[in-house]
């Protein structure tokens, strides 16, 4: 999911699929859908809020059958975590070895996937004791993961606006798809989750959720949440990342990285 990455600037600076504007300023998402048609951006209304670990650096977000898992990252940070919703109590935590940066996760019937940014490894855990129990690769970064009940979706942050399809069975790559609005790609693609049949993408360092058809990679419309959290309560590192739906009480959830915070919110349509 990825990453405000850790350490130095430049690192950042130098990571064409992850550059800033010469100005220093950031690229918004285009505002478009199909050729000359503007996209529909919604708002939102907050239902509630629930306290969040601000020590977490949100990577992942998911939440099944009345439980929360977070995926962490950051280097000798970074891990796999059950929590309470309601309190924010940290439950079970299982950590990566301070060689990796965790990124993205999904569960998947028992198991939980979890990918890496640059070390072209995941991981997958039992879901109930957070065991490890295989490794995969893959090529590229790995950002955010998701699925739509029959294949792996994952993102890897690029200037393309890929998208990357795996056999949730196997792990192995099975095709791609590319995020486009207005027959342009949709850049930095980050944390992902599978709502009600569309693909809902955290755009990196925006306030901007993209709502991505999974058969065509149509965007067909945008959520802004600007101003979802007081800017005072918002750490300097602290990016919009973090999707999480709940499908039997059809509630959605969003926090942030380092955030003391996650929101339950409805879209509200503008």
């Amino acid at each position: 999911m990825s990453p405000w990455r850790p350490t130095i600037a430049a690192a950042l600076i130098s990571c064409t699929a992850l550059a800033l504007t010469a100005t220093g300023e950031q690229q918004k998402p285009p505002k478009t859908t199909a050729a000359g048609a503007p996209a529909p951006v919604h708002g939102f209304k907050v239902v509630r809020s629930y306290p969040h670990d601000r020590q977490a650096f949100t990577q992942g977000l998911e939440f099944v059958d009345g439980v929360l898992y977070e995926s962490t990252g950051l280097n000798g940070r970074s891990g796999i975590r059950k929590v309470n919703l309601a309190t924010g109590e940290v439950l079970q935590v299982q950590p990566l070895d301070s060689a990796y940066f965790g990124e993205g996760i999904t569960v998947w019937k028992n198991g939980i996937v979890q990918l890496t940014w640059q070390s072209g490894i995941g991981f997958v855990y039992d879901r109930q004791t957070l065991q490890q129990q295989r490794t995969f690769r893959y090529t590229g970064e790995g950002w955010g993961l998701t699925h739509d009940g029959t294949r792996l979706i994952m993102s890897d942050g690029s200037d393309s606006g890929t998208l990357r399809l795996f056999d949730p069975e196997t792990l192995r790559q099975v095709g791609t798809l590319i995020v486009k609005d207005g027959g342009r790609p949709v850049p930095r693609l980050n944390e992902l989750e599978y709502v009600k049949g569309e693909i809902f993408a955290n755009v990196w360092q925006t306030d901007r959720v993209a709502v991505i058809s999974p058969s065509t990679g149509r965007v067909t419309s945008w959520i802004d949440l600007h101003g979802l959290l007081d800017p005072r309560e918002r750490p300097a590192d602290g990016v919009l990342n973090g999707i999480a739906y709940d499908a039997k009480g059809d509630r959605l959830f969003v926090t942030g990285k380092l955030w003391p915070r996650i929101f339950e919110i409805q879209v509200v349509r503008r």
